[in-house]
């Protein structure tokens, strides 16, 4: 059951947003054409309707900046939120905001700012405050001086990408006694909404109750996009006192919902005659929008999945565009797609510019032990973890590829229309650990309840706690498989488990288990004496159910809640990938076909293989093989 499956209570109405469609404009009037879907409008909420001591606020990361919910008298991008239609169904509050008609003055205003370039001319930019900011890498003009050939006017554009959840954005706010509210929200922050929504009513946070079951389909866009309309619910319900619910068709979801972020890449590379690179300088246009949003992180994300190669030396020149278009936030491995593709791109131009093989220019500047070290510090780890070399020489030294490789060599010769292309990428991404708590309670007739501040986008993390809960008890339990099937993880509550920060960056499971395998740890603790005390007067192992109604009758606390750090000299690592891609391209009509990928990822100990197996072999049209 997801936020639009569940029932509407009683007296439930229906938003749905009308939004700018001019860039940088005053909002001077709104009506509606006549028809029967105006006609079904009860109100119109907009930033008037902002509770007195709340403010105009949409989306907020601490340290780093706030949108606003509503453009208030001035919209500042196309697809800016101007009002939010409320009627009896959902179907008519759609019709009706289609039928907004909204009366626009650019009077003296400056014409809007769109691009990279216009920004970079009216110096136009969010600053990265300096501990996100990443660092250079060596003498730049000693490596250029080292340098056999340089190629000093490289260019790499990269635009936008919509995440494409199946589930768009949707909530449910439901006003509730002692001017309190509740909000079923379709989010991965549910902690961050749970505060911003108490920001833009001007409400304690304990009065905001955020509850999320799952999410259907995330991959960043049910970040911070996700708060704003969890805010226009909560404004509705709060200034009409009845449930108020919204859920996006999906062209208003891809107008408001911002995603990836735009690029524009200036490079000067320097490097030797035998292909080993000796320098690199790096100027990086970002487009990131209205508002911050997540963007001063990107520059760190980036530079970080640029850095995969050996460049020798490293510099770079970054620009954080401030721009009147939407806030572009996180999208599935934000910042690391675009810093490996640019990585990528620099090295085809550089094989090209020798007549080398890619991939033997590839394979020479992956990284040594100590370069590795050099690039990423500590998160470098131990040399035994570092297994990048040996899994791009799995794919790209294998026969079966150089095959492959002259296979598509012969289509390409006798196919005008359609060719094909083969290519070896590896991959390096550096995971920041963050703290997360956990929760483990067992009832009276020994069943389980685990809570944990992750939230399950469809990864798998529910699965994964149940069975870390029942590995965590197996001490107590003569019968370890049966006690997976008393384990329920249940919906993500920021009134129930706080600090629940949010679920991000692939290092939700990992650290919403290890908060569960500690909890664990203190139950077993805490019960282990009253089983050693029931074994030995019985002279057979303790039932669980007479373990703990035992300890019931004990007065033993039978819940424990952890709350996991990483240790500080443990918070960033690296994994380490590599594919092999074959892809066919119609060159009349741009057509793209997967035709099949090879994946090869360290995964270290899985904490389910299946799951995992999924997660990184998530098929394209084509065949897909995957080595964990």
């Amino acid at each position: 059951m997801y936020v639009d499956d569940i029932p509407a209570p009683k007296d439930c109405l229906y938003g749905a947003f009308m939004y700018s469609t001019h860039p940088h404009a005053h909002v001077k009037s709104v009506n509606f054409r006549s028809s029967l879907a105006s006609e079904k409008v009860i109100t119109v909420i907009s930033a008037k309707d902002i509770p007195v001591g709340g403010k105009n606020v949409g989306s907020g990361f601490r340290m780093l900046g706030e949108e606003a919910l509503f453009g208030d008298p001035v919209s500042e991008f196309a697809g800016q939120n101007i009002g939010i239609v409320i009627a009896e169904t959902q179907k008519y509050a759609y019709m009706a905001a289609k039928q907004a008609v909204i009366d626009y003055s650019t009077e003296n205003l400056e014409p809007p700012i769109l691009t990279i370039e216009d920004a970079i001319q009216h110096n136009s930019y969010f600053q990265t405050p300096p501990f996100l900011a990443p660092r250079p890498v060596g003498d730049i003009d000693q490596g250029m001086s080292q340098a056999d050939h340089k190629i000093l006017s490289g260019e790499v554009k990269l635009e936008s990408q919509y995440y494409f959840y199946m589930e768009t954005q949707t909530a449910l706010a439901i006003p509730d006694e002692d001017n309190c509210i509740t909000i079923y929200s379709s989010t991965q922050l549910p902690e961050i909404t749970q505060n911003v929504v108490a920001d833009c009513l001007g409400i304690p946070y304990h009065n905001v109750r955020i509850i999320t079951r799952r999410v259907g389909g995330g991959f960043g866009g049910k970040g911070l996009k996700g708060t704003h309309v969890a805010c226009a619910c909560a404004v509705a319900a709060f200034k009409l006192q009845r449930p108020v619910r919204m859920y996006l068709d999906r062209k208003t979801d891809m107008i408001m919902a911002g995603g990836r972020h735009p690029m524009k890449v200036k490079y000067s590379v320097g490097f030797k005659s035998d292909g080993t690179l000796t320098a690199l300088l790096v100027d990086l246009g970002i487009n990131a929008g209205i508002s911050p949003d997540l963007s001063p992180l990107m520059p760190g994300h980036t530079i970080s999945s640029l850095k995969k190669y050996n460049w020798g030396a490293l510099a770079f020149d970054i620009k954080l565009c401030k721009t009147n278009v939407s806030s572009k936030s996180a999208v599935r491995a934000p910042g690391d797609v675009q810093g490996s593709f640019i990585a990528e791109a620099i090295i085809e131009h550089v094989a090209s510019a020798l007549g080398a093989d890619t991939n033997a220019v590839r394979r020479k500047n992956l990284h040594s032990v100590e370069s590795l070290r050099t690039f990423y510090g500590d998160a470098a780890g131990d040399a035994p973890t570092y297994s990048l070399i040996d899994i791009f020489d799995k794919l790209a030294s294998s026969p079966e590829y150089r095959s492959r490789a002259e296979a598509v060599e012969r289509f390409n010769g006798g196919s005008r229309w359609k060719k094909r292309g083969i290519s070896c990428v590896p991959i390096t991404y550096e995971v920041t650990l963050r703290p997360t708590p956990g929760k483990v309670s067992i009832l009276n007739d020994g069943s389980i309840a685990v809570e944990v501040g992750g939230v399950e986008l469809g990864q798998g993390l529910y699965t994964k706690v149940k069975q870390m809960t029942a590995f965590g008890l197996r001490e107590l339990c003569p019968d370890a498989d049966g006690l997976l099937d008393k384990v329920r993880v249940i919906q993500a509550d920021t009134l129930s488990l706080i600090q629940g920060s949010f679920t991000g960056g692939s290092t939700t499971s990992e650290s919403s288990c290890e908060a569960v395998r500690q909890s664990c740890a203190v139950l077993v603790e805490r019960l282990k004496p009253i089983k050693e005390g029931l074994e030995a007067k019985s002279g057979a192992a303790a039932p669980w159910s007479a373990l703990i109604a035992q300890a019931k009758m004990a007065s033993v606390n039978l819940s424990a809640h952890a709350y996991w750090k990483p240790d500080p000299a443990f918070v960033k690592y690296i994994n380490y990938g590599a594919a092999v891609s074959e892809v066919e391209i119609d060159v009349l009509t741009g057509a793209t076909t997967i035709l099949r990928s090879d994946l090869v990822y360290d995964c270290g100990q899985s904490l389910n293989p299946a799951v995992d197996l999924g997660q990184v072999s998530s098929p394209p049209i084509g065949t897909s093989t995957c080595y964990c």
